[in-house]
């Protein structure tokens, strides 16, 4: 794997997500956040209530920005369908909402879905591109862990879109489904010239989260003031787990 945006001997790296739904409670969030000291913080921008006056939330990342101590920001608007919160807007107005971050200088990252039109993720690709943003093309399922050629299809698809960062997060209803996934990432990191970000949720698949990174997912994500996804955990344990995961594995830190 070879990655502008992540050095593999800090493997994995941490993200938080912040899910206020004003711009005090974000505040409030963050104060808890940075002094944990994450690699990333996600804006799940899908749980702000003025998520549709558009200088409302520039105004607010800009907040998050000032307040962030330099920690990059991945700006997220996850859809219902993928398990993100119901808002009002339409899909074109979430393109132009994400552009007009990227335009910016308030984030770093943008996550958007491979469920989303051919012509959207177009749209996005080249305006993430043109003002230096990583792309992170993800794809969840919160219904079930799919067989390994699905997941596998919905990875190369974000290569084929030219992502910066492929993410595959699925649901998994027995042991299996997490080693599936886990299975999955190897086969896929072997497959792909860009970092494979995945994730077996709930609390049988927490241990993904922990241990993904020795299967080559570059990316984990933990509780630091409040969760966003189901068996997330909070980043001093997680750190901890990682840590000393590595220990025992003989990997320095």
């Amino acid at each position: 794997m070879k990655s502008r945006w992540f050095n593999e001997e800090k493997l994995p790296y941490i993200c938080t997500p912040l899910i206020g739904r004003n711009t005090d409670e974000l505040i409030g969030e963050l104060t808890s956040i940075v002094s944990k000291k994450p690699d990333v913080i996600e804006w799940r921008v899908d749980f702000y209530e003025n998520i549709a006056d558009f200088n409302e939330v520039l105004a607010a990342a800009q907040a998050i920005y000032e307040n962030s101590d330099g920690i990059p920001i991945l700006f997220t608007i996850r859809s219902d369908r993928e398990g993100g919160e119901s808002i009002s807007l339409s899909e074109e107005d979430k393109v132009e909402l994400i552009s007009e971050l990227c335009k910016s200088h308030f984030i770093a990252m943008v996550d958007y879905e491979l469920s989303n039109e051919p012509s959207n993720i177009q749209r996005v690709r080249e305006v993430s591109r043109e003002y230096g943003k990583a792309l992170v093309m993800s794809y969840h399922n919160f219904g079930c862990t799919p067989k390994k050629p699905e997941i596998l299809k919905q990875i190369l698809l974000a290569e084929f879109y030219g992502a910066d960062v492929a993410k595959a997060s699925v649901m998994p209803v027995d042991k299996q489904d997490v080693l599936t996934l886990l299975e999955v990432t190897r086969e896929a990191v072997d497959m792909l010239t860009i970092p494979v970000l995945t994730i077996s949720m709930g609390a049988l698949g927490s241990m993904s989260r922990v241990m993904g990174w020795m299967y080559g997912s570059v990316m984990t994500f933990a509780v630091g003031a409040n969760s966003s996804a189901p068996g997330q955990i909070p980043i001093e344990d997680l750190r901890s787990m990682i840590g000393m995961a590595k220990r025992f594995a003989g990997v320095k830190e």
